[in-house]
């Protein structure tokens, strides 16, 4: 993963980033991101005749509890992934309803209860994040102090692997995808904390030449750090992005 920890001027991938955060939140069906504490009922999207991922952040599933229909061929299903601790809810075409609802608990002992519509077709992934949960790190004990580039690289990593920081909410914010040359980006997420905010994008292809994204080093004015989850990007493939920002900075 690249990271770059100085401001650097809008080029073609800084003007694009640009674009994209500015531009207004529509509904899409992608990834959603949801903050639900221990017995709270979580509202959702679910696809219709597609697969639904639903992940636990610095948890997993242990057991899923549902009614049947009593139409086992109509029927939806939520299948427990053992392995990451994850559920897959598929829900037939055929189905009649367009809610479904069922309980899961988790290897921590959390009990939440999906309440969830069920909309578009497309397959998509359902990440949440239980505050109760957040891990401390040796450098977060009494009395220690990050540096404003030490926090920018936390909250990156964090980002990266869609985890969870004190005092830090998160929330899906999806922009329309916008393209310059040979590149689209399309914002997915936001990471709000006290100082400190980081975007999440999805950054695709969609030319004929592979794109060197490590090689272009620059990013919105203002940024404080930002980094590729990849350093070149082949045609037809997508990678993410993350852009961190002081707090007044985007005022």
């Amino acid at each position: 993963m690249t990271r770059l920890l100085r401001p650097y001027r809008s080029a073609w991938t800084g003007a694009v980033l640009a674009t994209a955060m500015m531009a207004a939140a529509t509904p899409a069906h992608a990834d959603q991101f949801i903050e639900a504490a221990d017995g709270s009922a979580i509202d959702c999207v679910l696809a219709r005749g597609a697969l639904t991922r639903i992940a636990l952040i610095e948890d997993g599933f242990a057991n899923v509890s549902k009614m049947a229909s009593g139409y086992p061929y109509n029927d939806f299903e939520v299948t427990h992934e053992p392995v990451r601790g994850d559920i897959y809810v598929s829900v037939p075409v055929q189905y009649a309803s367009h809610r479904v609802s069922f309980f899961a608990t988790s290897t921590a002992g959390h009990v939440y209860k999906f309440t969830c519509r069920v909309e578009g077709d497309e397959a998509g992934q359902l990440f949440v994040t239980n505050p109760a949960l957040a891990k401390a790190t040796p450098s977060d004990g009494p009395g220690a102090v990050l540096t404003r580039d030490e926090a920018a690289i936390r909250l990156i990593e964090a980002m990266a692997s869609d985890g969870v920081l004190p005092e830090f909410k998160v929330r899906a914010e999806l922009s329309r995808p916008r393209r310059t040359g040979g590149l689209e980006v399309q914002q997915v997420a936001a990471y709000d904390g006290p100082t400190l905010t980081g975007l999440v994008f999805t950054l695709r292809n969609t030319g004929a030449v592979p794109l060197d994204l490590a090689g272009t080093a620059d990013a919105p004015a203002g940024a404080l750090a930002f980094a590729y989850a990849r350093n070149v990007l082949d045609p037809g493939e997508t990678a993410r992005a993350f852009l961190v920002f002081a707090r007044e900075g985007l005022e």
